[in-house]
């Protein structure tokens, strides 16, 4: 029952768990670094994962090599092409995905790099769940041009009307949990679609640190001389279904340890634990 104390009535207390990461595409020691994806994510042992600068090269995928490790199911969209090599997002998911679909997210003229909002239904056993992942345009300056981008994300969103009801948000948003593109999602401005706010993993659920994603620290984040940065999201919708359905209970920073003497990606990964 709910009342005024328990507003989502007798909380749900199975998980969904959800892992966002960002790969560094084909750079660095790519080949020794692959394996240590997989080793971690297999450790992990996600339910749903979205994944950034994955690569393609004529008939390999590095999400399909992922999907088909993990026993998983996966989509991939390019963002980004150079010869016959491809980067692009992807989904991978323990259950089927339908309904898969890649948007644009408006980038200005002048500006030569793609993004895009990869999303899919995830047929989960407790009820369907939006997927949504992007990697918004990189570099500081650009906080405007990411902000129209959030904007147009969120618009993609909310054209399905809240259909299926739990939404998951994830990707590389390359802003920091201050800046107006992030704040448009978290309810600390006007949001971007009256009515459509989210709630931050890490901040709902996290150690109560940092939670930096881009870290000094990892060797092959150090050469970009950047400071500390939380880049990295899981969003979920808000307010949370019955049962406290989507509430982030857990989260933390995967992917910090190195494998054999590789540490896997230039960014950490993010890992919540929802109710489900």
């Amino acid at each position: 029952m709910r009342t005024p104390t328990t507003p989502y009535g007798a909380l749900i207390e199975t998980r969904l768990r959800v892992v966002t990461w960002n790969l560094w595409w084909r750079l660095g020691e790519w080949r020794a670094r692959a394996e240590a994806i997989a080793q971690t994510l297999e450790k992990l042992r996600p339910d749903l994962v979205c994944l950034q600068e994955v690569w393609q090269q004529s008939g390999d995928n590095q999400a399909a090599s992922l999907a088909h490790r993990l026993g998983m199911e996966h989509t991939f969209s390019p963002d980004r092409t150079e010869g016959d090599l491809d980067r692009g997002v992807a989904l991978l998911s323990r259950w089927p995905l339908k309904d898969i679909e890649c948007r644009a997210l408006p980038v200005p003229s002048g500006v030569d790099e793609r993004t895009v909002a990869l999303s899919a239904v995830v047929e989960g056993p407790r009820g369907p769940i939006l997927l949504v992942t992007t990697h918004l345009l990189p570099f500081p300056p650009r906080s405007e041009l990411r902000e129209q981008q959030v904007r147009a994300l969120v618009a993609l969103i909310a054209e399905r009307g809240r259909q299926p009801p739990l939404i998951v948000l994830c990707g590389d948003f390359n802003a920091v949990p201050d800046a107006d593109e992030i704040r448009l999602l978290t309810g600390r401005r006007a949001p971007a679609v009256p009515g459509w706010t989210f709630l931050d993993a890490w901040e709902t659920a996290g150690d109560g640190s940092p939670g930096f994603t881009m870290a000094k620290a990892n060797p092959n984040a150090a050469p970009l001389l950047l400071p500390n940065l939380r880049w990295d999201y899981i969003f979920v919708n808000w307010p949370s279904l019955a049962g406290g359905g989507g509430h982030p209970v857990h989260a933390e920073i995967a992917g910090v340890e190195a494998v054999n003497g590789v540490v896997p990606s230039d960014h950490y990964a993010v890992l919540a634990d929802l109710r489900y």
